[in-house]
């Protein structure tokens, strides 16, 4: 093995501040700036200005009850008029008929549903849908019926 022959090293090591003029971020102020409370000291996370209001994180144990968790919002599907095309003629598009399809999974059957108008609609559906009005106009033309607006 010589020397000339071993592979280059190409990463770096990682920079250590505050450790001499050789770690790559030593010196004077090892890259905290001058003056000020974090060139100082380090400022915990849950700090908010002040010692009297309780922070936002030191608040979140406190609330109450099983989903404070939760996003608060409730996730729809969004299905486009291209999306039925293995629907058969004259057949109704309900939750459960796109569950049998296999467009949707059986957990989304219960979530808020909504065909928008991309592509062509195929002739003589039944829609039970919340639908968008071009996707409502096009499955007008194209011979169908909308059952029910969803909204």
């Amino acid at each position: 093995m010589k020397l000339e022959k071993l592979t280059k090293t190409v990463t770096k090591s990682k920079k250590r501040p505050g450790r001499g003029y050789g770690s790559g971020k030593g010196g004077h102020t090892s890259g905290r700036g001058a003056k000020g409370q974090k060139a100082r000291s380090k400022v915990k996370t849950y700090f908010e200005g002040t010692a009297m209001r309780k922070s936002l994180i030191r608040r979140l144990p406190m609330f109450r009850g099983k989903g404070k968790f939760k996003s608060f919002k409730t996730a729809s599907v969004i299905l486009n008029l291209k999306d039925l095309k293995d629907f058969p003629k004259t057949s109704e598009v309900t939750p459960e008929s796109l569950v049998k399809v296999g467009l949707l999974p059986p957990s989304a059957q219960n979530l808020p549903i909504k065909l928008l108008g991309d592509g062509v609609a195929p002739k003589g559906l039944k829609v039970a849908l919340a639908t968008s009005k071009a996707a409502a106009k096009k499955i007008t033309a194209a011979g169908g019926k909308i059952i029910e607006k969803v909204k």
